[in-house]
């Protein structure tokens, strides 16, 4: 017999039930991801600072990362990890602004992270000061409109998909994915303090790892600290570089099982042993002519996601078998990473030189193996409170009190921004160019007149830089606007006993070590109930805002580029370090800090000299989409070899393909064509050129090396693309290659 039920008695069991659920899960977590693929063409990268690194492709595309943990009645914090070089100021006001208008006050810069991975092959142009946006010809809007739409819809899917969960943390040392790039510079700090670290680089990654409570694990995010520079200062392909590549390693893995990645179904067993009848097959689908379309193609869709954040990775690169002349093949001088005087031929090489994609694969693989370590492994659960405090500081005239040689202390200040004659020598994961060399403090007379033509730094502005020599002075640099950034967001995040330090910029190894320990021992002494010796700490370099380096005092006597990077002067790291541990007071004692003065919104400001798509063509005859260049009849292919076609095609400026891929590899099933690799996948790239520069015609190869994964069968290659009319429409297309067998 059937039992009527009022609403309100199940509303009320209802509410009893997710009580009791909640009860035995600390939090409720959620993840999201999203597409931030910039524009693939035309558009300087961002990182190396090299006019000629034009993006012309993808070697896979970028991603908007992000985790929430909320406790169900009380505080709650959103971190976001990008695919792109840094965090933008400008990009974190207008997200926070959309976060606003769509959640009132529940996401504020005060809980909400935004950090950057620090790839130097992501399309530049979307930070607002004229520092970091020179060689990509002033603001570009495609950069940074994907960026903010991308960042919001990563929160958006991760507070959606709230649910009771748990939160473990584990941690272990990678020895193999990072060395100093600035050893020299390291070792003018004190002896008595290097004696406690067994290596001039931090090998630790720490992991967290996302349980839900009916799902099982929804995602992984870490922090380990190496430079996104696998990929070279002339790669010209949109890449997340190693911690790009460990992401879509991590995430594969999980969703094939947590086996071999594979994402090709078995199709029919004995079709290998069938070579004849597949050439047959594969004869059978000629190239197809170009067609239009209006839905777009993405195969990789991970459920799972996987973070591979940074750290303090000033000073530590990826380059791991050490840096040579390209002249000689000898080993660069110790001190100033020359090469008989000269920087520009000074490199440091990956482990799979000379080839930068193998070197991008192997430290992501090694990061990627690490992770899956410790997350197999995490089973220390994090507890307890969430908190979070933010404050802004002007770092240009900020007080500090530093100890004095003699005993006692002293108040020192901060500077206006300044990069020294070091900076422009670049580092040997990019070198620069003239003859600038780091560790130069005295810089050359003719510079100086070069930089007197920008702005002459005062007496003042000297005295408090010293002993660096003044390059740009681009603290007190304002025209057209504001070269630099004074105001800075500082930011602390409490998840249980783990803290995580928000900090915008890239601390050198030593610099971290000491603002983490400091930090620590700090809210130990505050509260030793609370934070007992469980208590973790990391750091998320590149966050929120970008402003450069920061090296320790000693580091910056030495003025490598790291020490001639650091912006505000030899007291910078005390500064961030006293204003932690404001943080960390405010922190436990429950207090609200003064929000500080705002910094600028400068995006009307903004100039873009990027000259935009005015029309697309193809030659009489021929249309968007027709293959120029098509795999050889009745090929057959092995794992490992490479399948090219190239097509006609249009600007990927008209159309990012946002969730969606340029390029996509298919296989025949039955006889339906479907897609099983994309322009996301790590064995696919996307190609693009023009035959000149103001050439209206341009091509597009899409390039597949075959993975080990791959089933045998049939396959071909697809473009898909947009062009642009005179009239200003824009219309998608498509078109595929032959057809081809692999065996």
């Amino acid at each position: 017999m059937a039992v009527s039920v009022p609403l309100s008695f199940q509303f009320l069991l209802s509410l009893l039930l997710t009580r009791a659920v909640l009860s035995s899960s600390e939090y409720l977590i959620g993840v999201g991801s999203y597409d931030i693929t910039g524009p693939a063409a035309d558009v300087n990268m961002m990182g190396y600072a090299n006019s000629e690194q034009i993006a012309s492709g993808i070697h896979f595309r970028l991603r908007a990362r992000a985790f929430i943990i909320a406790e169900p009645q009380g505080n709650r914090v959103a971190f976001v990890n990008l695919d792109a070089c840094m965090a933008s100021q400008i990009v974190t006001i207008k997200v926070l602004e959309r976060l606003k208008a769509r959640y009132g006050d529940l996401y504020t810069e005060k809980n909400v992270a935004i950090s950057g991975i620090h790839t130097h092959a992501g399309p530049g142009g979307y930070l607002q000061y004229v520092t970091y946006i020179v060689t990509s010809l002033g603001f570009v809007r495609q950069s940074f409109d994907v960026l903010v739409d991308g960042i919001e819809q990563a929160i958006m899917q991760a507070h959606q998909s709230l649910r009771p969960g748990s939160v473990f943390v584990n941690k272990g040392d990678l020895l193999d994915a990072g060395v100093n790039r600035s050893p020299s510079s390291y070792l003018n700090n004190p002896a008595a303090e290097r004696s406690k670290y067994k290596y001039n680089v931090d090998k630790e990654m720490t992991l967290l790892k996302f349980v839900d409570s009916k799902l099982g694990p929804i995602g992984s995010f870490n922090w380990f600290a190496t430079h996104g520079t696998s990929m070279s200062r002339t790669n010209s392909l949109i890449s997340g570089d190693n911690k790009g590549a460990a992401a879509r390693f991590m995430e594969d893995w999980f969703q094939s099982g947590q086996k071999i990645p594979r994402r090709v179904s078995t199709i029919v067993s004995d079709l290998s042993q069938n070579h004849s009848r597949l050439l047959d097959i594969a004869a059978s689908y000629k190239s197809s002519r170009g067609q239009t379309l209006d839905a777009k193609v993405r195969v990789r869709k991970a459920s799972f996601v996987s973070a591979f954040c940074q750290s303090n990775c000033g000073d530590v690169s990826p380059n791991v078998l050490g840096t040579f002349c390209i002249d000689t093949g000898l080993p660069c001088d110790f001190n100033h990473s020359t090469c008989n005087g000269k920087n520009e031929l000074c490199y440091g090489r990956g482990p799979g030189y000379p080839d930068e994609f193998e070197s991008t694969r192997i430290i992501g693989e090694r990061q990627f193996k690490m992770a899956v370590g410790l997350f197999n492994k995490a089973t220390e659960k994090l507890e307890g409170k969430i908190g979070y405090q933010h404050e802004y500081v002007d770092f240009s005239n900020l007080e500090v009190t530093v100890p004095k040689a003699g005993g006692g202390s002293e108040t020192v200040k901060t500077c206006p921004a300044a990069m020294g004659f070091g900076f422009a020598a670049g580092t040997t994961d990019g070198p620069g160019a003239f003859d600038f060399k780091q560790g130069d403090d005295k810089g050359k007379a003719f510079w100086r007149l070069v930089r007197n033509v920008l702005t002459t730094p005062g007496p003042d502005q000297i005295q408090c830089q010293k002993p660096k020599p003044i390059l740009l002075d681009t603290g007190e640099m304002k025209t057209p606007y504001d070269w630099a950034p004074s105001i800075l967001p500082v930011q602390i995040f409490r998840i249980g006993q783990l803290i995580i330090l928000s900090v915008p910029g890239e601390f050198t190894t030593m610099a971290g070590r000491r603002l983490r320990d400091a930090v620590k021992s700090f809210l130990i002494s505050l509260d030793s109930k609370q934070f007992g010796n469980n208590l973790h700490v990391v750091i998320a370099g590149l966050t929120n805002t970008y402003s450069q380096y920061i090296a320790t005092f000693e580091e910056y006597e030495v003025q490598r580029y790291e020490g001639a990077s650091t912006l505000y002067g030899p007291h910078t790291l005390t500064a961030y370090i006293q204003e932690f541990k404001k943080l960390a007071t405010a922190l436990v004692n429950g207090q609200t800090l003064p929000s500080g003065p705002q910094p600028p919104d400068l995006l009307d400001n903004q100039i873009s000299l990027l000259s935009p798509v005015v029309v697309d063509s193809t030659p009489i005859g021929v249309s968007f989409g027709d293959v120029k260049s098509d795999v050889p009849p009745k090929s057959t292919f092995v794992r490992g070899q490479q399948v090219n076609a190239t097509f006609w095609s249009g600007c990927p400026r008209n159309d990012l393909m946002t969730e969606g891929s340029f390029a996509v590899v298919e296989t025949l099933r039955g006889e339906k064509w479907v897609p099983v690799y994309d322009d996301d996948d790590f064995s696919v790239k996307f190609k693009w050129s023009r035959p000149g520069k103001l050439s209206p015609e341009s091509q597009a190869t899409v390039e597949w090396r075959i993975p080990e994964s791959a089933v045998a069968g049939v396959y071909r290659l697809r473009h898909y693309g947009a062009s642009k009319s005179l009239v200003g429409s824009i219309t998608s297309f498509s078109g595929s290659s032959s057809a081809f067998v692999v065996v």
